[in-house]
């Protein structure tokens, strides 16, 4: 029988986000839950990115209850910060990839740093995430080797190798053309049917448009959820 009250695996309450020392959004409430696809959408500066490192731990919780994966952010140890991050994938605009390792190597360290010491399960696991993205004949390629598009979906398993709850992606197809955009929402999108959550910041409009998902708008210090599209659109261009 399904669960009727799941557990959100993002739980903002109040939230101030901050940018440096400053506040950039006040008071966010903002629930995902397991298999949600949400859109954070705003212009330049309105605090898009600032969301994203609150929920990652990079950016303190100073007002507000913020549980990211069951972790409180409020308070959180310095400890326990790569314990949550193991929960969560997360997937940057430029791709952040090791250069000076092939693929295979880039995505070993992850599963090394955090605490996989078997190399059969460890190889195991690199060609599973691979398969997952497509990616299966390039293991022993060097990043430099690869399009955009192919270092995008590198990128991509490597935030699925610890099997996270949540997928994070900040412009994610931001480097990309459209059509190379285009093959890794298909991606994303077929991750999320499986049941993993995705929240994904994006400015273009045609990506929100064309593959739904909830969406909250960044403007005038403030993110709030969006259902009406012409209100979406014009947040975007005031």
């Amino acid at each position: 029988m399904a669960d009727t009250n799941p557990v959100p695996v993002i739980s903002f309450q109040g939230v101030d986000i901050t940018g440096g020392d400053n506040v950039v959004i006040y008071g966010l409430d903002m629930d995902v839950l397991p298999g949600d696809f949400v859109y954070i959408v705003g212009k330049v500066g309105t605090g898009k990115t600032s969301i994203i490192r609150t929920m990652i731990a990079e950016n303190p919780v100073k007002k507000g209850s913020a549980v990211v994966c069951g972790y409180q952010l409020g308070g959180i140890r310095e400890k326990e910060i790569p314990f949550l991050r193991r929960k969560l994938g997360v997937v940057f605009q430029d791709f952040q990839l090791l250069m000076d390792r092939t693929v295979e190597d880039n995505l070993s360290f992850v599963l090394r740093a955090t605490g996989w010491k078997d190399a059969d399960a460890i190889g195991k696991r690199i060609r599973e995430v691979l398969s997952d993205v497509g990616m299966e004949r390039k293991a022993h390629k060097m990043p430099h080797q690869l399009s955009g598009g192919e270092q995008q979906r590198i990128a991509i398993a490597r935030a699925l190798l610890n099997r996270p709850e949540v997928i994070i992606a900040d412009e994610p197809t931001g480097n990309l053309d459209n059509e190379t955009a285009d093959g890794i929402m298909r991606l994303l999108t077929g991750i999320n049917k499986e049941g993993t959550a995705i929240v994904m910041v994006t400015h273009n409009r045609g990506i929100f448009e064309k593959y739904q998902g909830r969406t909250f708008v960044c403007k005038d210090e403030k993110c709030l959820e969006q259902k009406d599209v012409e209100v979406i659109d014009l947040a975007l261009t005031i």
